[in-house]
C-alpha cells in the first residue's frame, strides 16, 4: 500500500520535482509543478500527523535495512506537527508566488526560483523526518544551499551581498553541526537518533561528548537565528523576493528550533542538556535579551521588511524561553509558537509583498496613505500585526498566554511581566506602520489594490490567525502531546 511509504514520499516527491523544473523551464509550468508537489506534501504531512497522534510513532526503514544499521525515518507527533507547518506554509505561499515572483525576478531566472524552492522544501522536510543525525546534516546542506540561491534572486543588487553573508554564516553553522555529529559518532559508534539516545548516557560525562554537544548547539542556534547568532537573518529577509521571505520566515527557523528540541530532549536528556550543561539559564538570559533588544531595534527601522526581520529574532526568543523552562507548559508554549509564528509572519510578509507589487517599495515613508489606497492589503497587515502583539482572538495571544502560564508555574512573576512588557514593544513598531498608512496624506497618483491572486493567499493566512486564535483546541492538543513526548511523559 502506498500509505506505508508516506514517510519516504514526503521527501522523494519534492526532491524529484526540483530538477524537473530545470528541464521544463517555462515559468507557468514550473509554478504549477511546484504548487502541486507542495500541496501533495502537505496532505502527506496531515496524514502522518493523524496517524502519529492516534496510532503512535511510525518507523520507516529505507531499503529494508533495519535501524540502527540502515537509515530510518522516524515520525512522531513532534516532527509530524513541524512537517505540517513547513508544507502548509509552502503550499499557501506558492499560491501567492506566481505573480509576485514574475514581477520581482528576471524572467530567465524564474524556473530557478521554483527549483530552489522545491530543494529547500526537500531539505526542510528531510531534516524534520529523518531519524539519522548524519542525514540531518545532508538535508541541512540541501536546504541551506537552495536558500542562498533563493535569497540571491531578489530584485535588489544587495540580495547578492545578503546571500553571501547568509552563506558564510550558514557554512560556519553547518561545519559546527558536522563536527558535533562526528564527535558523537566517535564516542558511540552510531548515527541513529534512537540508538544515540541509548548509548550517550554511558559516555555523557566525557569531554568529547560535552564538546560535541556544544558544537551542535552553536551550529543549530546559528541556523535558528537565536540571539546573538542572528547576523544573517535581517538582510536575507529584507532583500529576498517577497514570496521567498514569507516562505523562509514561516519555515526555516522553525525547523532549526525543532532540531534543538530533538537534541535537547530526545538524543540527550533534559537533565544533561538543561541542567548539567546549564543551558536553561543561558537560553533564558538570551531569550529575554532577544525579546527586548530586537524589538527595540525593530522600532527604529525605516524598511518594514527589515523591521519584521528583527521582530522574527525576537519571536525566536519567545520559543527559546519556552524551551529553557523545561516544563510541559513551557514546551507547549514554545511548540505552539512554532505554528502560530509561521501564520503571523507569513501573513505579514505576504501583505508586504502586495505593497511591493503596487508601490515597488516597503520603505516606511512610501507607505503614506496606503491604508486608503490599498485597504484590503493594509487590513491584512493590521490583523497580522495584532497577532504579533498578542491581542486576544489571534494566535499570538495563545502563544503568549501559555508562555505566561509557564512562567507563573515556576512562580517567576518577573518573567511573566517581561513577556507582557516585551509584547507592548511590538505595539510601537506596528503602530508606526499603521500611523503612516492611515494617518498620513497619500502622494499624488492613483494606486490600485493588489490583485486577487495575491490577496487571497494573504487572507487565507490572516483568517488562520483569527481561526486558530479563537479555536486553538487542536493546535494546543498537538503541542501538548508533542511536549509530553519530548519530556517522556507520554
Amino acid at each position: 500500500m502506498i500509505s506505508a511509504h508516506l514517510p519516504a514520499l514526503q521527501v522523494v516527491i519534492p526532491l524529484l520535482a526540483a530538477p524537473a523544473c530545470v528541464v521544463i523551464r517555462q515559468f507557468t509550468a514550473t509554478w504549477l509543478l511546484a504548487l502541486s508537489v507542495s500541496w501533495i506534501s502537505f496532505f502527506i504531512a496531515l496524514s502522518l500527523l493523524w496517524q502519529t497522534f492516534h496510532l503512535g510513532t511510525i518507523s520507516y526503514s529505507l531499503g529494508g535495512w533495519a535501524a540502527p544499521w540502515g537509515i530510518e525515518y522516524r515520525v512522531d507527533v513532534v516532527n509530524a506537527f513541524v512537517l505540517t507547518i513547513v508544507s502548509g506554509i509552502s503550499s499557501v505561499v506558492l499560491l501567492y508566488a506566481k505573480e509576485s515572483i514574475e514581477q520581482e525576478t528576471h524572467i530567465k531566472r524564474i524556473h530557478l526560483v521554483y527549483t530552489g524552492w522545491l530543494l529547500c522544501l526537500t531539505g526542510l522536510l528531510g531534516i524534520t523526518i529523518t531519524g539519522d543525525v548524519f542525514n540531518v546534516f545532508v538535508f541541512l546542506e540541501i536546504s541551506s544551499l537552495s536558500s542562498y540561491l533563493l535569497v540571491s534572486l531578489g530584485p535588489d543588487r544587495r540580495a547578492l551581498t545578503a546571500a553571501f553573508q547568509y552563506l558564510v554564516m550558514g557554512t560556519i553553522g553547518a561545519t559546527f553541526i558536522l563536527i558535533g555529529v562526528g564527535l558523537l559518532y566517535m564516542m558511540t559508534g552510531t548515527l541513529n537518533m534512537a540508538d544515540l539516545a541509548q548509548r550517550i548516557p554511558e559516555v555523557e560525562h566525557t569531554t568529547t561528548v560535552h564538546a560535541g554537544f556544544a558544537f551542535l548547539v552553536l551550529g543549530i542556534s546559528l541556523k535558528a537565528a537565536v540571539f546573538p547568532l542572528h547576523y544573517w537573518l535581517p538582510n536575507a529577509y529584507t532583500f529576498a523576493p517577497s514570496a521567498v521571505t514569507a516562505f523562509l520566515a514561516g519555515t526555516a527557523t522553525k525547523v532549526s528550533i525543532y532540531l534543538l528540541l530533538r537534541f535537547f530532549f530526545d538524543i540527550f536528556s533534559e537533565t544533561f542538556s538543561l541542567r548539567t550543561m546549564r543551558l536553561d539559564v543561558i537560553l533564558l538570559i538570551l531569550g529575554v535579551i532577544a525579546i527586548f533588544s530586537m524589538s527595540l531595534v525593530a522600532v527604529y527601522q525605516q524598511n518594514v521588511k527589515r523591521m519584521l526581520a528583527y521582530s522574527s529574532v525576537a519571536q525566536v526568543g519567545y520559543m527559546v524561553i519556552g524551551i529553557s523552562l523545561a516544563t510541559a507548559t513551557g514546551l507547549t508554549a514554545g511548540i505552539i509558537h512554532l505554528f502560530n509564528h509561521a501564520l503571523m509572519k507569513g501573513a505579514l510578509f505576504l501583505a508586504l509583498g502586495c505593497i511591493v507589487y503596487r508601490l515597488n517599495s516597503v520603505e516606511l515613508k512610501d507607505l503614506a496613505g496606503a491604508g486608503r489606497r490599498m485597504p484590503w492589503t493594509m487590513a491584512a497587515f493590521v490583523v497580522g500585526g495584532l497577532s504579533l502583539i498578542g491581542v486576544p482572538a489571534t494566535v499570538g495571544f495563545i502563544s503568549k498566554w501559555y508562555l505566561v502560564l509557564a512562567a507563573l508555574e515556576r512562580d517567576w512573576w518577573w518573567l511573566a511581566f517581561m513577556i507582557v512588557a516585551s509584547s507592548l514593544l511590538a505595539v510601537l513598531y506596528i503602530w508606526r506602520v499603521v500611523e503612516t498608512a492611515y494617518f498620513k496624506a497619500a502622494p499624488a497618483g492613483h494606486i490600485k489594490e493588489a490583485p486577487l491572486s495575491l490577496l487571497l493567499p494573504t487572507w487565507i493566512l490572516v483568517a488562520a490567525n483569527i481561526y486558530f486564535g479563537i479555536n486553538a483546541v487542536d493546535t494546543v492538543n498537538f503541542a501538548k502531546r508533542a511536549a509530553d513526548q519530548l519530556l517522556g511523559v507520554f
